[in-house]
C-alpha cells in the first residue's frame, strides 16, 4: 500500500477493513450462543457445567483479542514503512507466544481444571465434576486459539481482511454444526460441545499457522521480538484488568440494590457490551491505518486519519443513541417480562443513550491510539479512569442510596474522564512517533 493510498483512507478502505473485522469478532460471541442452546437441551446441570467451564475459556479468548491488539500495530508500521517481510516476522514471533501460552492453558487445566471448576462452581458436585471434564477437553484448543488471534492480529497488520474471515468463519461453522452431532446423535452430550470446541480452534489456528509458513519468511523464534510484544501485550492485559475490575465493581453495586435493579444492569450492560463489539471493528481499522501511516513515515497522514476515526465514531455513536433511545420502551421487554426489571431499565436508560455519542469517539481514538503503539498512555489513563472515576462514583452511589442512576452516572464518569484525556492526547500531538515500530 502507498502512503498516500494510507494517509487518504477513504471511507470504502474505512470499510473493507471494519467490516470483515466485525464478522470475525462476532462470529465466536454466535458460536457461543449455539453451543449455549444445544447444551441448554441437555438440561440445567449441564448448562450450569458449560457456563463455568465457558467462563474460562472467555478469559482465555480475552487474552488472545490482547495479543491481536497489540500485534496489529506493530506488523502495520513495518507494513507501511514498506517491509511486508518483517512485517510478517512480527506475525512468527506472535505466534510462537502465542503457542506457548496455549500450550500452558492446555496443561494447566489437564492439572487443575478440577480445582479451578470446583471453585467457579462453589464446591464439589455434579456441575463442578462435568464442568472439570468439559473445561480439560475444551483447553486442548487453547494453543489453536491463541494462534488464531495472533494470526488474525497480524494479517490485519498488513491490510488482508480476506484470509481472517476464512480462517475463523469456516472453523466456526464446521463447529456448529458438528457440536449437535456430538451431542446427541453421537451420543457425547457435554462431553461433545468441547470436542466441537477444540477442533474447531485448532483447525483456525492450524490455518493460520499454515499462512504463515506460505509467507517464506524464517520461522525461527526471535527472543528479542517477543519480550517486546510481551511488554506491549502486558500494558494492554493491564488496562483489561482495570476495565474488568470496574464491570465487576458495578455489577456487585446493583446486586445490593436488588434483584431487579441488577436485572436491568445486566440488560443495559450487555447491550454496551454489544455496541462495543461494533465499534470495536472500527477500532480495529484505525489500529491498522494508522500504524501503516506512521511506519511510513506520514504523521500528517496520521493525525487526518485521528481526525477521520473521531469522526466516525462520534456518528457511529449518534447512530446508536438514536436506536436505544427509540427501543427504550420495547428493548427491555425483549429480555425480562418482569415489570420491575423494565422499570429498573428506564433508570438506566437515558445514561445509556448519553454515553453513546462519547463512547464512539472513545472507542475509534482507543483504536488510534493502540496503532500508534501509545498503549501505556492508555494503560495508565483507564487505571486513573477507573480508580479515580469510576470506581468511587459507584460505590458513593452505593452509600447515598443513588439506586442503578447512580452507577450509570459513574459509568458515564469513567467514559467522560476517557474521552477528555484522549482528545487532550489527540491534540497535543504525543502519540505520533514515526517510524517501523515504536
Amino acid at each position: 500500500m502507498s502512503q498516500s493510498a494510507t494517509a487518504t483512507a477513504p471511507p470504502r478502505r474505512i470499510a473493507a477493513l471494519a467490516l470483515p473485522a466485525l464478522v470475525v469478532l462476532a462470529a465466536e460471541p454466535l458460536y457461543v450462543l449455539v453451543d449455549t442452546a444445544v447444551v441448554g437441551h441437555l438440561g440445567r446441570m449441564p448448562l450450569a457445567a458449560l457456563a463455568v467451564g465457558g467462563t474460562v475459556m472467555t478469559l482465555t479468548a480475552w487474552l488472545g483479542t490482547v495479543l491481536a491488539y497489540g500485534i496489529t500495530g506493530r506488523a502495520a508500521r513495518r507494513f507501511g514503512s514498506g517491509d511486508r517481510a518483517a512485517a510478517v516476522a512480527e506475525g512468527v514471533q506472535a505466534s510462537w507466544l502465542a503457542l506457548a501460552v496455549g500450550v500452558l492453558v492446555a496443561l494447566g487445566m489437564q492439572v487443575g481444571g478440577g480445582a479451578l471448576a470446583r471453585t467457579l462452581a462453589g464446591g464439589g458436585g455434579d456441575v463442578a465434576g462435568a464442568a472439570a471434564q468439559w473445561l480439560r477437553i475444551a483447553a486442548l484448543g487453547a494453543p489453536g486459539l491463541l494462534v488464531a488471534a495472533a494470526g488474525n492480529g497480524w494479517l490485519r497488520g498488513i491490510q488482508d481482511t480476506r484470509r481472517p474471515l476464512l480462517f475463523v468463519l469456516a472453523p466456526n461453522l464446521l463447529s456448529a454444526l458438528l457440536c449437535p452431532v456430538l451431542v446427541y446423535p453421537a451420543g457425547l452430550g457435554l462431553v461433545g460441545s468441547a470436542v466441537a470446541n477444540a477442533i474447531a480452534q485448532t483447525i483456525s489456528g492450524g490455518l493460520f499457522a499454515a499462512a504463515l509458513v506460505r509467507e517464506r519468511v524464517s520461522l525461527r523464534p526471535r527472543p528479542r521480538l517477543i519480550r517486546q510484544q510481551l511488554v506491549l501485550s502486558r500494558d494492554l492485559l493491564v488496562r483489561g484488568l482495570a476495565f474488568q475490575a470496574s464491570f465487576l465493581s458495578a455489577t456487585a453495586v446493583a446486586a445490593r440494590f436488588g434483584a431487579a435493579a441488577v436485572g436491568a444492569h445486566q440488560i443495559a450492560l450487555q447491550l454496551w457490551f454489544f455496541t462495543a463489539l461494533i465499534l470495536d471493528a472500527l477500532a480495529i481499522a484505525a489500529q491498522a491505518l494508522i500504524g501503516a501511516a506512521l511506519g511510513a513515515g506520514d504523521a500528517a497522514g496520521a493525525r487526518a486519519l485521528a481526525r477521520r476515526f473521531t469522526l466516525l465514531g462520534g456518528v457511529c455513536g449518534v447512530g446508536f443513541a438514536v436506536l436505544i433511545a427509540a427501543g427504550a420502551g420495547v428493548v427491555p421487554s425483549w429480555f425480562s417480562s418482569d415489570p420491575q426489571v423494565q422499570e429498573q431499565a428506564t433508570v438506566a436508560w437515558p445514561w445509556f443513550v448519553a454515553m453513546q455519542p462519547l463512547a464512539g469517539v472513545v472507542f475509534a481514538l482507543d483504536g488510534v491510539l493502540i496503532g500508534a503503539g501509545d498503549v501505556r498512555y492508555l494503560r495508565n489513563l483507564t487505571i486513573v479512569a477507573a480508580l479515580g472515576g469510576f470506581l468511587p462514583a459507584i460505590w458513593l452511589a452505593y452509600g447515598l442510596d443513588l439506586g442503578l442512576g447512580g452507577i450509570w452516572a459513574g459509568l458515564t464518569l469513567f467514559v467522560v474522564l476517557r474521552l477528555a484525556a484522549l482528545l487532550l492526547r489527540l491534540r497535543t500531538g504525543g502519540w505520533v512517533v514515526v517510524g517501523a515500530v515504536r
